[in-house]
């Protein structure tokens, strides 16, 4: 079998798109995506709006009961809800924009807010 051999231009090229890639790469994908508020939506209404570097427990309201909401350190999570699933719950920790977690039995839902959101689509 023959060997392949680059040439310098040909290195050049590699060496020049594997830079502009990189470039690329930190611009557009490493674009600091952390929520520093939250939203809480009841029914589809706004419940409460959320400092989440405000450490706070909540219970809020819904049809089935109160679900249980803390935030700590810059996120945010379900931590008990009425609903037989608690996939709520299951979610864990929200910090990063975009990131959503719902309570559909309970009409509850808590979304984090930020002025860049690393997600532009939920998918579950």
């Amino acid at each position: 079998m023959m060997g392949f051999k680059l040439s310098r231009g040909d290195r050049l090229v590699w060496l020049l798109a594997a830079t502009l890639l990189a470039g690329l790469y930190t611009a557009f994908w490493q674009a600091d995506g952390h929520g520093a508020e939250a939203v809480v939506l009841v029914n589809g209404k706004r419940w409460a709006r959320l400092d989440l570097f405000h450490n706070q427990d909540l219970e809020v309201p819904g049809p089935l009961g109160h679900s249980h909401i803390q935030v700590r350190d810059g996120q945010a999570r379900f931590v008990d809800s009425p609903c037989p699933n608690k996939l709520c719950v299951h979610t864990g920790w929200l910090s990063q924009g975009g990131e959503v977690a719902i309570c559909l039995p309970n009409k509850v839902s808590l979304q984090i807010l930020a002025s860049d959101p690393r997600f532009d689509a939920i998918n579950f």
